[in-house]
């Protein structure tokens, strides 16, 4: 699965959050609504999480150095995982103290009809935003699901943004559904209940990207179709007949390391073997271009002693 930025999908994510972040703030000032308030943090952080996704990038493309001689990939991989911290310990830790506290010392709310019109047009804004990243994903994702593209994309921006505006979505749906259904009822603690459930459903997306991301900082391989296609071309049934072990890493989300040591055949000279390794990469460059550092080690085989 090839790696892409889905720059476009951050910045549409970025100006949506936020808008919607300022309108949020106009609406809990204007009805005293915890929902508003929590979806108003919420869209600060979501809007902030973009602002560090773009740094992130930045700082990946510097030139590799003596200290880093693989060069900077990791970094998206990094400020995406501060993008899930931030997203749990703002988002959602905020809205269930916020949730909690509301349930336990309901307010009524002033002007709740001006919260429901904000809230209508943040989920407009937010489906603009959601369908844009869905659309940059779709050439990536290929024929998987969309569960299994966030679990194997070595790109880490695309999954956090569908997650982010997944979890906005319905977020402003329990906001909708706790505003409402004080207004119809006349009790505020619905407000407060779903302030709360906002809370809890941002630390779900949130550990969900903390787990993802972590993976991804320490070090993934490549996939299995990845690994497949790579062991294939590794071997041409002349010189390389056997691939004895292989080893990857993704250096950033669009960089791949290969070291594999592989069976020469015998009696081969040192021009042989040179002109096989060179084409072995070329081979596997051809058939998965991630994996730009390739590292191959002649060896003979010699079958294990059972």
């Amino acid at each position: 699965m090839s790696a892409h930025g889905g720059k476009k999908a951050i910045v549409a994510a970025l100006l949506a959050n936020a808008g919607i972040a300022v309108a949020k703030f106009v609406g809990f000032l204007i009805t005293g609504s915890s929902s508003m308030l929590a979806e108003s943090v919420h869209s600060v952080a979501d809007t902030s999480n973009q602002g560090l996704l773009l740094f992130g990038q930045a700082r990946a493309n510097r030139a590799a150095t003596r200290l880093h001689p693989f060069g900077y990939g990791r970094n998206r991989y990094f400020y995406s995982f501060v993008v899930a911290l931030v997203l749990f310990t703002l988002g959602s830790m905020f809205a269930i103290y916020e949730g909690v506290h509301k349930i336990q010392h309901p307010e009524d709310l002033t002007s709740p009809i001006v919260a429901v019109i904000i809230l209508v047009i943040a989920i407009g804004l937010e489906t603009f935003s959601f369908l844009t990243a869905v659309k940059e994903s779709r050439p990536l994702k290929g024929q998987a699901g969309w569960w299994q593209f966030i679990r194997t994309s070595r790109s880490p921006e695309l999954p956090v943004v569908l997650l982010e505006d997944t979890g906005a979505l319905v977020g402003l749906v329990l906001a909708l559904g706790g505003v409402g259904l004080s207004m119809l009822t006349g009790n505020p603690v619905f407000d407060g209940i779903g302030t709360l459930c906002i809370g809890v459903l941002l630390g779900i997306i949130a550990v969900i990207l903390i787990i993802e991301m972590k993976s991804l900082l320490i070090g993934e391989g490549a996939t299995e179709d990845e690994e497949e296609r790579i062991l294939a071309a590794l071997v041409d049934g002349k010189q390389i007949d056997r691939v004895i072990h292989c080893k990857t890493q993704y250096l950033g989300p669009e960089e791949m390391l290969v070291a594999a040591k592989v069976a020469i055949a015998p009696g081969s000279d040192i021009e042989t073997v040179a002109a096989a390794i060179d084409e072995a990469e070329a081979r596997v460059r051809a058939a998965v271009p991630l994996a730009r550092v390739i590292y191959l080690e002649p060896d003979l085989y010699r079958a294990p002693v059972s």
